[in-house]
């Protein structure tokens, strides 16, 4: 076959109007399933499987399915979040990527072929590129938001915020009085790599063992099962893996056995987790060190310092009607100084991050701030205005010309 004439068929295929109905009709679908897949498999979960993924595998689809029958009566053993993340990874639905992805290729072929770049057609092209700086934006959302939390307590000043869902492992040079030297490593390089060697640190990490959940309490005095380390805590500890959690409010709470490696030999094995409550200790080369796992932080160029919160209820009863921190905000490089007050509807947005009143402490003495970065969250603003505008140019240019022919006829 020729290849011109493959090419036509190509871009016939994406300039296609029933490209555009099928992924719009499986946007659909895919939208009530990942809905549907929420009660069983958590909001974190769902979103993975159904929207963040190029296909939906097939235990994903059947449990939504199954929920979704219980609308019409019909109940089905319901499937868990563990059987979907260790099940059969077979595709059997397109996934929000590749529906998203075909619809931004469909857009901007169907504009380029179909369309002449004329005065008349200024309003249609507004609109394609609305819609396709929509799907964009929604993307790029998807890959660059960051959320994050911030829990202070009244007088407690942080310049950094922590992911629950991440963890790190932290290395601290504590020898100096003065000062400490971190060195951090992401989740992601503990979950895949065996051994690290850092050019901060005179020594290899080993990792020999890592849980995505688990349970650490004190080890039964009668008990014949080996210890999960031989430092530290590790001794007296005894570890649980647990299945995976994938329901709101609830986390994972990883842990890891690693082991210190020297150009003398090994210095033993540790267990990290946020289990352990405080750093374990060790000495190399007269120089003191702390290890531990801790949710991963993100440092900020600005520090804030609680001042103050309230809780407010209405009278009478036990309804809130308001939470609110009064915080005061510290940016040393500029200088600036003062306070502001972040409530319910009332957001902090600074250097780019926008501190949203989440939650707060038993005793109302500490506050806890969701931290929002979201670099393209002006996107779907941008987007609808393009829309409208584009909208509104084009039928206003096809009202003109009508009553024009009616003046002139």
């Amino acid at each position: 076959m020729n290849v011109d004439v493959i090419s036509d068929r190509i871009i016939a295929f994406f300039c296609s109007l029933r490209l555009t109905v099928v992924c719009l009709a499986l946007g659909l679908v895919l939208v009530f399933l990942g809905t549907m897949a929420q009660e069983p498999l958590g909001l974190y979960l769902s979103q993975a499987e159904f929207f963040r993924s190029f296909f939906v595998p097939a235990p994903a689809v059947v449990a939504a399915v199954k929920k979704a029958l219980q609308m019409v009566y019909i109940y089905l053993p319901p499937s868990t979040a563990a059987e979907v993340m260790t099940g059969s990874r077979i595709p059997l639905l397109p996934g929000g990527y590749l529906i998203g992805g075909l619809l931004v290729i469909n857009l901007v072929a169907s504009a380029c072929k179909r369309l002449k770049f004329t005065r008349a057609k200024t309003g249609i092209w507004m609109v394609h590129f609305g819609l396709i700086l929509l799907l964009v934006g929604q993307l790029m959302t998807d890959l660059l938001a960051r959320e994050s939390s911030l829990h202070l307590r009244e007088g407690e000043t942080k310049n950094y915020s922590e992911n629950d869902r991440e963890v790190e492992l932290v290395l601290v040079d504590t020898t100096d009085k003065d000062s400490d030297r971190v060195v951090a490593v992401a989740e992601d390089r503990l979950r895949t790599a065996s051994s690290l060697r850092l050019p901060e640190i005179p020594f290899t990490i080993k990792v020999n063992r890592w849980l995505r959940n688990c349970r650490i309490v004190n080890r039964p005095p009668n008990t014949t099962e080996p210890a999960p380390a031989t430092q530290g805590v590790g001794p007296d500890a005894s570890l649980t893996e647990l299945p995976r959690v994938t329901e709101m409010g609830k986390r994972d709470i990883p842990a890891a056995v690693v082991e210190i490696l020297t150009p003398q030999g090994s210095l033993g094995t540790w267990l990290i987790s946020e289990f352990v409550g405080k750093p374990q200790a060790f000495t190399l080369n007269n120089r003191k060190y702390e290890i531990a796992l801790r949710p991963r932080r993100h440092y900020k160029p600005f520090s804030l310092q609680l001042l103050e919160f309230k809780h407010d209820i209405y009278p009478g009863t036990d309804i809130p009607k308001n939470f609110s921190s009064r915080v005061l905000l510290e940016q040393p490089q500029s200088g600036e100084k003062r306070e502001v007050l972040i409530y319910m509807n009332k957001p902090l947005r600074y250097a780019g991050e926008t501190f949203y009143q989440a939650s707060y402490d038993q005793d109302n003495r500490g506050t806890i701030l969701q931290v929002v970065r979201n670099p393209s969250w002006l996107t779907p603003y941008f987007s609808c205005v393009l829309v409208g505008a584009g909208l509104m140019v084009h039928f206003m240019m096809h009202l003109l010309g009508f009553s024009f022919k009616r003046r002139t006829a």
